[in-house]
C-alpha cells in the first residue's frame, strides 16, 4: 500500500470524523453522527459529525472573530497571496490522495478527479491570489470640487453550501475569491460527500491560514444547511445546487438582507450543424453526457442535430455509449462510475420511465447496471431517447447519463428549440462555419455558449447562469473577486481659497 493510501485510510477511519471550527476539530454539540456511503459498493465509508444550528452558530462566530482579530482581513495582499499559493502547493502535493478520496466519496473515476477536479481547484487558488495582487484597494475618482476615492474592503463572514457532484472543485471555485479578498468562510458540504472538504480544512490549517478563517460544518441540508442560510451573521452567501433548494436559500437570505450567489441547475443543449463530422461531434457529446455519470449541471443533455446528419450521429453515439466501461471509480479502466446515491440512481431511472410514458422513443435502453463484484453499488447505464421537445426528459434536469436527441433544419428552428428551456446555464454550437457559430452562440439564452467544444472552464472567463440556472454572479471570472469586496466612497470637499 502506498503512502497516500495509508494516510487516506487513516483519515477516514476516525469515528466520527469531526468538523473544523475556529481552528479546532470538534464533534457536533448534539453528539449526533451520520454515515456517508461508498456509492460504488453501497456500504458505509465513514461516520461524520452531524452539525446543526448550534454548530453553525459557533462556526459563524469563529469566522467573525477571525475576521476581526486574526489579521487575515487586514494583512497585505501579498502576505495573503503567499498563504493561498502555499495552500495550492499542498493541494498539488496531495493530488493523488485527494483524487482517491473524491473517487471514494462521489463514485467518479479517479482518473477524472486527478485530471481535472483537483488540479483545477489548485489553479483557482493561484488565479485569485494573483488577481488580488493586481487589483488596487483604493482608486481615485475624478469629480469636480472634491477629493474622492473608492475603497475596496472585504465583507466579513461568507457562507457556502456546496453540492455532491464536484465537492473539492467547487470549494476551490467558491472560497478562493472570498479568501483572496480577505473574507473568512463557513462551508457546509453536501452530506453525501463531505470527506474532501474536511481534508481541505486540514490543508488550510497546514498552509498556515489563521484559525477561524476556514470553518467546515458537516450535517444535513435541512438542519446545518438551513441554519447557515438563515444566519444573520453572514455578509455574503453562495449556494450551488437545484433551483428548488436555491429558492429556499434565497428566501432565507432575503430575510436578513444577505446577498446570495446562486449557481443552479441546467438543461444544456448542443446544436450540431451538418458541416461537421457527425462521428467526432457524437464522440465529444457522449463524453460530456457520461462525465461523472451524467451528474453535471452544465452538460449537454439535449442534442439538436441537423436532419442531414442525424442518422450517422445517432448510430455513432449509440455505439460509443454501448461500449463504455461501467465500473468502480477506483478501477483504472472505468469510464462511468456509479451515481452518488441510490436516491440519485432512482431519480435517473424514474425519468426514463416518465419519458417513455410521455411519448419518448428509446434509441438506447438505459436502466440499472450490474457490475460484477459491486452488486450493491448505484450504477446506471447510459440511455438515449428521442421525441417531441415538450417531453419531460427534454424539459427537466435528469442528472444522469441520459441524452435526448432532436432534429432541426435551419438556424431559426435550432435557436427556438434551445431557448424554449426555462434554464440558462451552458450550450454548445458545432459548426465549421465560425461566422454562423458566433451568430448562433450570441442568440442562445444562457450564461455560456461554447463553440465546437462542451464544458470549457478557463480562469478569467466568467461561468454562471441565468433564468432557472442562477443569479447573483458567476465564478472563475475577475468579476467574482469583486463580488467579495464591498465598495466604500471616501470624499473630502475642496474648499476654494
Amino acid at each position: 500500500m502506498n503512502v497516500h493510501s495509508v494516510e487516506l485510510d487513516r483519515f477516514i477511519s476516525e469515528r466520527p470524523l469531526k468538523m473544523h471550527i475556529g481552528g479546532e476539530w470538534t464533534e457536533a454539540a448534539s453528539g449526533k453522527i451520520f454515515d456517508t456511503l461508498d456509492p460504488g459498493r453501497g456500504t458505509r465509508l465513514a461516520s461524520i459529525a452531524a452539525g446543526d444550528v448550534a454548530d453553525v452558530d459557533r462556526a459563524v462566530q469563529a469566522a467573525r472573530k477571525a475576521f476581526d482579530r486574526s489579521g487575515w482581513a487586514t494583512m497585505p495582499a501579498t502576505d495573503r497571496a503567499v498563504l493561498l499559493h502555499r495552500l495550492a502547493d499542498l493541494i498539488e502535493t496531495r493530488a493523488a490522495l485527494l483524487s482517491e478520496l473524491e473517487s471514494l466519496d462521489v463514485g467518479k473515476p479517479v482518473s477524472q478527479a486527478s485530471a481535472f477536479d483537483i488540479p483545477h481547484s489548485a489553479m483557482t487558488f493561484r488565479y485569485y491570489a494573483d488577481r488580488s495582487l493586481q487589483t488596487p484597494r483604493s482608486e481615485p475618482i475624478a469629480v469636480a470640487g472634491n477629493e474622492a476615492r473608492s475603497v475596496r474592503a472585504p465583507y466579513g463572514v461568507c457562507g457556502f453550501i456546496f453540492p455532491w457532484n464536484f465537492p473539492f472543485l467547487l470549494v476551490g471555485w467558491g472560497v478562493a475569491p472570498a479568501l483572496a479578498a480577505g473574507n473568512t468562510v463557513v462551508i457546509k458540504p453536501a452530506e453525501d460527500t463531505p470527506l474532501s472538504t474536511l481534508y481541505f480544512a486540514k490543508l488550510a490549517e497546514e498552509a498556515g491560514l489563521p484559525p477561524g478563517v476556514v470553518n467546515v460544518v458537516t450535517g444535513l441540508g435541512e438542519t446545518a444547511g438551513a441554519a447557515l442560510a438563515a444566519h444573520p451573521g453572514l455578509k455574503r452567501m453562495s449556494f450551488t445546487g437545484s433551483p428548488e433548494v436555491g429558492r429556499l436559500i434565497a428566501a432565507a437570505c432575503g430575510r436578513n438582507l444577505v446577498p446570495a450567489k446562486l449557481e443552479l441547475g441546467g438543461k444544456g443543449a448542443a446544436v450540431v450543424f451538418d458541416d461537421v463530422a457527425a462521428e467526432s461531434a457524437a464522440e465529444a457529446l457522449v463524453a460530456a453526457v457520461t462525465l461523472n455519470a451524467g451528474q453535471v449541471c452544465c452538460t449537454a443533455t439535449r442534442w439538436l442535430v441537423h436532419a442531414k446528419i442525424a442518422a450517422r450521429f445517432i448510430d455513432s453515439a449509440i455505439s460509443l455509449m454501448r461500449g463504455m466501461k461501467i465500473g468502480y471509480g477506483r478501477n483504472a479502466d472505468t469510464q462511468i462510475g456509479p451515481a452518488v446515491s441510490e436516491k440519485q440512481r432512482q431519480r435517473a431511472l424514474g425519468y426514463l420511465e416518465k419519458g417513455q410514458a410521455d411519448g419518448a422513443k428509446v434509441l438506447l435502453t438505459g436502466g440499472a447496471a450490474e457490475v460484477p463484484g459491486y452488486n450493491k453499488g448505484f450504477y446506471v447505464k447510459p440511455a438515449l431517447l428521442t421525441g417531441a421537445p415538450d417531453n419531460i426528459c427534454a424539459r427537466e434536469e435528469i442528472f444522469g447519463p441520459v441524452a435526448y436527441v432532436m432534429t432541426f433544419r435551419d438556424e431559426t428552428e435550432a435557436v427556438e428549440l434551445v431557448n424554449g428551456s426555462p434554464y440558462g446555464l451552458a450550450n454548445s454550437i458545432w459548426s465549421a462555419d465560425l461566422e454562423r457559430a458566433d451568430r448562433v452562440a450570441e442568440q442562445l439564452v444562457a450564461g455560456n455558449s461554447w463553440i465546437n467544444a462542451h464544458n470549457v472552464f478557463a480562469h478569467g472567463v466568467p461561468y454562471g447562469g441565468c433564468n432557472l440556472s442562477g443569479c447573483g454572479g458567476g465564478v472563475l471570472g475577475a468579476e467574482t473577486l469583486e463580488d467579495y469586496w464591498r465598495k466604500q466612497s471616501v470624499v473630502r470637499p475642496l474648499v476654494s481659497s
